[in-house]
């Protein structure tokens, strides 16, 4: 979640590189970029915006010839039914609505006990049906002042428990964020630079064992590039972040998280999309420091990107050769925040509705948006802010009314993603040598044919040659 202010250029900052030194007047074409494979390679790049849906079928679907055989003979002739049972790309959402319908609390549990994030639609199981019916990823908090606020008693038990509710229903968990200034332990105040610095380390070690193989994706560091300059109030990680320098902290973090679990998926993660993003991905990779993913926030409170900027955004951070997670996206269906609010966290008004106008600009801007990521081949993950209003700045950012009913956004959405995105159980008949030919978006599929089923998988765009026995 933002921190502080959108945008921050810290390009003259000596501290950038944690001590090391900077391209010369900001000058990113002066910093190599250690194994760079380009995924930059949109046509849209450099020119108009072109149609989506070309691109989106070119990166995202395959042509499968499918080989069914029973006891080793083509099964000739013969009625298939082929199925679509999950979404390669990641269709993700935040869950923390869901944490105390996962551990079946009441309204009065823990003194009303509220994570940060939950919205007033949350919890019910209505509003869970809605989710899951759309989504395949979610994102649970860690925010290290509300998980661990007292010394020593982490909220691991309930947040474990909402982890394998989603896991149980199929759905792969990010825990988000395990170092971050905002919203950090008040506690850590108390304690000297060094031992901040160690309790920070302790405490990846220590979440990052406690959920392994239940969470195994991680927002190591949230919002590097304004860490140690971050000057709203006083904080410990602030504190270590300006002594020891944003790279020697990402090194530090992502060290303890790699021990901790060295199957894990690490994300660099920020709200920053200016050049001082850039330089500190090159000098992290300059350091030597692996990062599985490239986390991207795009809050658009104050309007929507358009195709033009955020093809030319991904561009720029695809050209590091990593997988690109879009982490934290809002679009509202209420009126856009005016756009002299630096900070978004300023903007505190009693009541932001949404509106029947504001929707249908949602739900428009919503499927151009996601067209927009799948178009381009360096986005594996898609991240949206809260399914329901009411959440952060209690924005009318979600699918789902304040009421629990669903917004055009959501029916949109759905459209795509279990619609023209997705293969319904679909009857084919397998010709002489037991084959049959479709199309489909990368994924997992299930084949049943005389009440025998299997499942296989689509993993890479084009053609296909997949063989099942039944």
């Amino acid at each position: 979640m933002l921190s502080s202010i959108k945008s921050v250029n810290v390009l003259g900052i000596t501290d950038l590189s944690g001590g090391g030194e900077e391209a010369p007047g900001g000058d990113l074409s002066a910093l190599s970029i250690p194994g760079g494979r380009s995924m930059s390679s949109h046509p849209a790049s450099s020119s108009a915006v072109v149609d989506p849906d070309p691109l989106i079928r070119k990166h995202r679907t395959a042509g499968a010839t499918l080989t069914v055989t029973a006891n080793g003979t083509p099964l000739a002739d013969r009625e298939v039914v082929v199925a679509q049972r999950r979404h390669k790309f990641l269709f993700g959402c935040i869950g923390f609505d869901f944490i105390p319908l996962a551990n079946g609390e009441t309204a009065t549990d823990d003194g009303e006990r509220r994570s940060l994030g939950e919205s007033p639609a949350s919890g019910s199981q209505q509003v869970a049906d809605l989710w899951f019916d759309l989504f395949n990823f979610a994102t649970l908090p860690f925010y290290w002042g509300h998980f661990e606020p007292v010394r020593g008693r982490p909220d691991t038990e309930r947040l474990l428990t909402t982890a394998r509710w989603f896991a149980d229903r199929g759905i792969p968990v990010k825990g988000h964020p395990l170092t971050w200034h905002t919203e950090t332990a008040g506690w850590l105040m108390d304690l000297s630079n060094a031992e901040i610095a160690k309790a920070q380390v302790d405490r990846i070690r220590r979440d990052m064992t406690d959920f392994s193989g239940v969470i195994d994706m991680w927002d190591v560091i949230n919002e590097a590039v304004i860490m140690p300059i971050f000057d709203k109030y006083d904080n410990g990680i602030t504190r270590i972040c300006r002594e020891i320098g944003r790279i020697p902290m990402v090194r530090m973090v992502f060290d303890a998280a790699r021990e901790a679990n060295p199957h894990a998926t690490l994300l660099l993660n920020d709200f920053d999309m200016s050049a001082a993003y850039e330089c500190l991905i090159e000098g992290v990779l300059e350091a030597g420091i692996k990062i599985d993913v490239l986390g991207l926030q795009s809050h658009m409170h104050q309007g929507y990107w358009g195709e033009e900027k955020t093809l030319a955004t991904i561009d720029r951070f695809a050209r590091y050769g990593l997988p690109i997670h879009f982490t934290e996206t809002t679009i509202v269906s209420g009126h856009i925040m005016p756009e002299e609010i630096v900070d978004l966290n300023d903007y505190q008004i009693p009541e932001w509705p949404t509106t029947p106008e504001g929707e249908a600009r949602q739900a428009d801007e919503i499927v151009r948006h996601y067209k927009t990521l799948l178009s381009h081949p360096a986005v594996e993950a898609m991240t949206y802010w809260g399914l329901s209003d009411g959440g952060w700045l209690g924005a009318p950012g979600g699918f789902v009314r304040a009421d629990g009913t669903p917004k055009p956004s959501y029916d949109a959405l759905r459209s795509l993603v279990k619609g023209e995105w997705w293969l319904p159980p679909t009857t084919m008949v397998t010709d002489a040598d037991g084959r049959v030919r479709f199309d489909g978006f990368l994924g997992e599929y299930e084949i049943t044919a005389g009440g025998r089923s299997v499942t296989f998988t689509l993993d890479e765009p084009g053609d296909a040659e997949v063989a099942v026995s039944l």
